[in-house]
């Protein structure tokens, strides 16, 4: 019996100096099948073959591309930035025949505020660039919901960001779209609910400056949920998603943009915790606060820390012989752990809001954004380890 379980879509701070073990020993776990990954990423060919065999199995087994909801949103977002790494057509063609199906309209329609409905809007830019002539059709929906927000829809509305997943989701398409219009108020709307998010004009203060890290949203802020030991729940993918946003925007701006240097401390300070809490088999841990909170592999949020990662390092933003094996580690624990011998990527948590959601996690779950994050994480990995070999 196939016991494979695709799970997909349906729909600072006191004592943060405790939030994580004090040591990076204290944090890693070898509690995953198999020897410790290697540090050093394998050759470029090698990288795009498994890339190649995970989108490959994704689309053998889904003839329907789906939904244009957030989740399979985030699975073409990365099947779009394999095409462009291999120039592969069947990948555009099942792109396009996905967002065609869909009418390159957005669920919700475009008065949608929603940052989950603004997602799909990542891949149709990403479908839109990828053509000799770029049509202005394709991007339609989602630059008239967007402009809504920034322009004519109470604009000095801020407070649409309560989750930290809508970082990942809103973002990139807000930085994208100001920079092809050359509409500055695109990322100055942006700046602000961004802040909001984070804990600015009353907002619900997710971020956790002292450590570099961010609550899911306000329900697990200090004193509320906690893990069984008592710990804080700090959510893997809720911090993938965070981490996620900001390389996509931080690779959209120019870097002369007076944002820039805010994204890009930010996302060095999450580095730099992710790196103290890395598992000894590459991974993360659901709960980034907690390693024997449900402990075991997780590719989602991996899968998040490792693209993330893999562009700081592409970008200069950390030094390369110090988080490079960060990233190395995770792509090959991930390799070694999580990808079948046909492409199947497992230990995928599916859908939720925190470490208990989905569970159990094992080889055999998996979910679409998740796929769609490997491909993401394996295509900045692939330009990290260039062309050698």
């Amino acid at each position: 019996m196939d016991r494979r379980r695709f799970l997909t879509a349906t729909a600072a701070l006191a004592g943060a100096a405790a939030v994580l073990p004090a040591t990076p020993a204290a944090a890693r776990i070898a509690s995953a099948p198999g020897a410790a990954p290697g540090d050093r990423l394998p050759p470029r060919r090698e990288i795009v073959a498994v890339l190649r065999r995970v989108a490959d199995q994704w689309i053998g087994a889904h003839g329907d591309p789906g939904d244009n909801q957030w989740a399979r949103a985030t699975f073409f977002s990365g099947l779009m930035a394999l095409h462009g790494l291999t120039k592969e057509p069947r990948y555009l063609a099942y792109a396009r025949g996905w967002a065609e199906k869909h009418g390159y309209a957005l669920n919700g329609g475009v008065t949608t505020r929603h940052a989950d409905n603004h997602c799909a809007g990542q891949a149709y830019l990403d479908l839109y660039e990828a053509e000799a002539e770029p049509d202005d059709a394709k991007i339609a929906a989602i630059e008239e919901s967007l402009n809504r927000m920034v322009h004519t829809d109470r604009p000095e509305k801020n407070d649409d960001w309560w989750w930290d997943d809508a970082l990942h989701m809103a973002m990139p398409p807000l930085a994208r779209l100001g920079a092809l219009r050359g509409d500055p108020a695109f990322a100055t709307k942006m700046h602000a609910l961004y802040t909001h998010t984070k804990g600015a004009e009353g907002g619900p203060g997710l971020y956790v400056p002292a450590r570099g890290l961010w609550y899911r949203d306000k329900n697990f802020l200090p004193g509320a949920i906690t893990s069984p030991a008592g710990l804080p729940v700090l959510w893997s993918r809720g911090n993938g998603w965070v981490a996620g946003a900001h390389a996509k925007v931080l690779a959209a701006l120019p870097g002369g943009h007076p944002d820039v240097p805010e994204y890009r401390r930010t996302l060095v300070a999450e580095l730099a915790a992710l790196r103290d809490v890395q598992r000894a088999d590459g991974f993360w841990n659901v709960n980034l606060a907690d390693p024997a909170h449900l402990p075991g592999p997780e590719t989602s949020g991996t899968a998040f820390f490792a693209y993330a990662t893999a562009y700081a390092v592409r970008a200069r933003l950390v030094p390369a012989a110090t988080y490079g094996p960060v990233a190395a580690r995770a792509w090959n624990g991930m390799v070694a752990t999580a990808v079948h011998a046909d492409g199947f990527l497992g230990y995928v948590q599916g859908v939720g809001d925190r470490p208990e959601s989905s569970q159990p996690v094992n080889r055999d779950t998996t979910a679409d954004f998740g796929v769609g994050a490997f491909l993401r994480a394996g295509t900045e990995l692939a330009a990290l380890a260039g062309t050698t070999g």
